[in-house]
């Protein structure tokens, strides 16, 4: 059976710039056996009601800015995988959830330049599912509860997003400007609060996270960065075993873990 994963996909370039991340990605699609198809919500499709992409071939999308010319150059093969895309509109609606079939939407960074570096030869097809930024932790929780079943076919339910996304930070790191302490302080405070909640399997506590973590408005100004690990853990099945695979930072102003749900 595969796993839930949670996947915090760092900026575009990640896909050709050296860092931790990218070696982890590496080197996860090589010692992990390989699943006949992803299902992954995605921070960068954003909808006011889930959606499902079911392209046959979806392009491969470059919504970004101002990054090195040859990441706009960078195409996915992947296929996509309309049939799978059908059960999963039919698992939503069996738990209760409006959803609907998106034929345009093609790959956009939070889904191709982490699948790019674990699966680079895009022979793995690809359903993207789109957060609702208006919706709660619990909503997403639920798209993954419905999405659990799949790991048994041997298809890997992932979320990607970041476990912290406050880019004032990272840009003024970014620009050289480093990481002061308190932001520093309030990135660890809030890291350590979701792994604990994780790891004791507290899912009334971690879907309380805007009132109880501490520093979340400071990590997540915006939601939807994060609602994608709600996806993961609820994929993860009932009481699922959590664990944190990969932990490092981006220019010491954004938090890159990586969790497992099994």
């Amino acid at each position: 059976m595969q796993p839930a994963l949670f996947i915090s996909h760092g900026a575009p370039d990640l896909a050709i710039t050296p860092s931790a991340v990218r070696d982890f990605l590496v080197r996860f699609g090589k010692e992990n056996p390989q699943p006949d198809a992803i299902i992954i919500v995605s921070a960068h499709y954003e909808t006011r009601t889930p959606k499902i992409g079911a392209a046959a071939q979806p392009a491969t999308l470059h919504d970004f800015g101002g990054f090195q010319p040859e990441l706009y150059r960078m195409t996915y093969p992947a296929t996509g995988a309309p049939q799978l895309a059908q059960q999963v509109l039919e698992a939503f609606k069996a738990h209760g959830i409006s959803a609907s079939l998106d034929f345009e939407r093609g790959l956009d960074h939070g889904i191709w330049t982490p699948l790019i570096l674990a699966f680079p030869e895009g022979d793995v097809p690809v359903v993207p599912v789109s957060v609702q930024p208006e919706e709660d932790a619990e909503h997403h929780y639920r798209l993954g509860r419905a999405l659990a079943p799949f790991r048994a076919q041997n298809v890997l339910v992932a979320g990607s997003g970041h476990i912290t996304h406050n880019l004032r930070a990272m840009f003024r790191a970014m620009r050289g400007g480093g990481t002061d302490p308190e932001t520093e302080m309030a990135i660890d405070a809030f890291t350590r609060w979701v792994g604990e909640r994780l790891l004791a399997g507290d899912r009334e506590g971690l879907l309380r996270w805007r009132e109880d973590a501490p520093f979340a408005l400071e990590n997540h100004p915006t939601p939807e960065h994060f609602l994608p690990l709600f996806s993961a853990y609820g994929a993860g099945g009932e009481k699922p075993d959590a664990e944190l695979i990969h932990s490092s930072k981006l220019h010491g102003a954004f938090n890159s873990d990586f969790w497992m749900f099994r």
